[in-house]
């Protein structure tokens, strides 16, 4: 049923199958369900982990909550995939290049600061991927406290190629400057442009391809999720609207990678490597509400007050997090 192919180049391959699955799923934290199409049945009806997947498939559950969360703020999402996440080498440290969260080690200053843009390095110069292009710009907080951010900004020029991402840490709220980017990841892939972001919730293995000279932010949050706010006296529209708000459709590979595919693991602040001989986007179908999505900031609707004065920041708020992280939490 599933054939490997390998013949084809990177870019050449990486493009005409995000033509295939260039769809989307509409809505913020709700509950989704997706398979690839190629593979017709393959989400199980009525059971979550069945002794027998469709397909021969491994059930996975990806959680973002405690699983004892009352139902509100339950964020999980099954995951049937060809080969399970489990079967890698032991993880190793590796160097960590320009992130950090040693904010400790940095002298206070109370003045006005700013900084001029991040060049961009040149690919003739020095190939740069996603991950080795990150630099962290300040931040607060702790990883193992599970309580704060980090602000990060990313330069790169080059593909991530059999290799992919994960932060234990928190989510990844991804803001392209310069430069779109088409990341995959196991629940299918997501175009990024600049004036769009996108959100990789923690736990989540992602990779990102590029199209030239790339540049742009990335605001990590530690414990807890994104939210949308409540509207208040604005009622019940405006602002973000969850319908514009996108999700994947399910799409995978069954790629083996004799030379190795290599998962790097941001865990309390630190990073690690490991091996294994499967590309991870093999998951075939998924469903759950704990999703990655993405959102077009020309669907923002500012709410604003021009008569005399100028009305609090607040009304121009797109997500935020819960302030207070993991609530009602046994």
């Amino acid at each position: 049923m599933f054939q490997h192919d390998n013949a084809q180049p990177h870019v050449a391959r990486i493009c005409t199958q995000f033509l295939e699955a260039e769809n989307y799923l509409s809505g913020f934290g709700n509950e989704f369900s997706s398979e690839d199409p190629r593979c017709p049945g393959s989400l199980p009806e009525g059971q979550n982990n069945p002794q027998v997947c469709p397909y021969g498939l491994y059930a996975e559950q990806l959680s973002g909550s405690a699983f004892t969360c009352p139902r509100p703020t339950n964020k999980r999402s099954w995951l049937y995939r060809i080969l399970p996440s489990v079967r890698h080498k032991p993880y190793t440290a590796m160097h960590c290049g320009n992130l950090t969260e040693k904010w400790d080690e940095v002298e206070p200053d109370p003045n006005q600061l700013r900084w001029l843009p991040f060049t961009i390095p040149k690919s003739s110069e020095k190939k740069v991927d996603f991950v080795t292009g990150l630099h962290t710009l300040c931040g607060a907080g702790d990883t193992k406290s599970r309580n704060g951010i980090g602000i990060h900004m990313f330069t790169c020029n080059t593909s991530m190629v059999d290799r992919c991402f994960n932060n234990s840490d928190g989510d990844f709220l991804i803001v392209p400057q310069h430069g779109e980017i088409l990341i995959t990841t196991e629940f299918g892939k997501m175009m990024v442009e600049p004036n769009e972001i996108c959100v990789i919730q923690q736990g989540m293995r992602f990779s990102v391809d590029v199209f030239g000279e790339t540049r742009g932010y990335v605001l990590e949050v530690y414990g807890a999720h994104f939210e949308l706010p409540d509207l208040g006296p604005i009622g019940a529209n405006g602002l973000a609207n969850p319908r514009d708000f996108l999700t994947p459709v399910a799409w995978y590979e069954d790629r083996e990678v004799a030379t190795g595919y290599s998962v790097i693991n941001k865990y309390q602040g630190k990073l690690f490597s490991s091996q294994q001989g499967f590309s991870p986007f093999n998951v075939v179908a998924w469903h759950g509400n704990y999703t990655p999505y993405k959102y077009n900031l020309e669907n923002f609707m500012v709410i604003n007050c021009v008569a005399f004065d100028h009305a609090v920041r607040t009304s121009h708020a797109n997500m935020h997090t819960h302030k207070h992280a993991r609530t009602n939490t046994p």
